[in-house]
């Protein structure tokens, strides 16, 4: 049964259900760009820059198979190459092409965006609060960087 707005929700449900939030924010940019909600995720990761597959196995959470498939299909599309990895040559690097670097920027900026209006009823205070807490929550189960910080991803572009 659904509680009322005004009562208190649980932090399982109020996380789970704001992962489903930001998921739904995720696809539906995906779906602006054409791309799968995983592509978009896998362009984003390799925005800083390219990974070897262990890593960004590591990163999405997918197994060797998944992930060769996710891949392949990015790179059906040109948006992704698979490059020799420099420390080791039997390695593969996978990086963004010059057409996947200019959509992940334009998908990068739509999902931010996007991800900005949900607590659009915070204010400035409860919006720091939301960031600082739920960043703790972040850093201390471990979770790989696989999404920059807007200002870091600014920086990296010199805007």
């Amino acid at each position: 049964m659904a509680k009322d707005q005004g009562q208190q929700m649980s932090v399982v449900a109020a996380l789970v259900r704001s992962s489903f939030l930001v998921n739904a924010v995720y696809a539906a940019s995906s779906r602006k760009y054409g791309l799968t909600p995983q592509q978009g995720q896998l362009l984003c990761v390799l925005m800083p820059q390219p990974y070897g597959m262990s890593e960004l196995g590591a990163m999405l959470g997918l197994a060797k198979s998944s992930l060769t498939g996710l891949v392949d299909r990015t790179a059906q599309r040109g948006l992704v190459r698979r490059e020799p990895d420099p420390e080791d040559g039997r390695a593969v690097r996978i990086a963004l092409t010059p057409e996947g670097a200019e959509l992940v920027e334009e998908f990068y900026d739509e999902t931010c965006r996007r991800v900005e209006d949900l607590p659009a009823g915070l204010g400035d205070d409860e919006r720091r609060l939301l960031a600082d807490l739920l960043g703790r929550v972040v850093l201390d189960n471990q979770v790989p960087v696989v999404f920059v910080e807007p200002d870091e991803e600014a920086a990296a572009h010199g805007r």
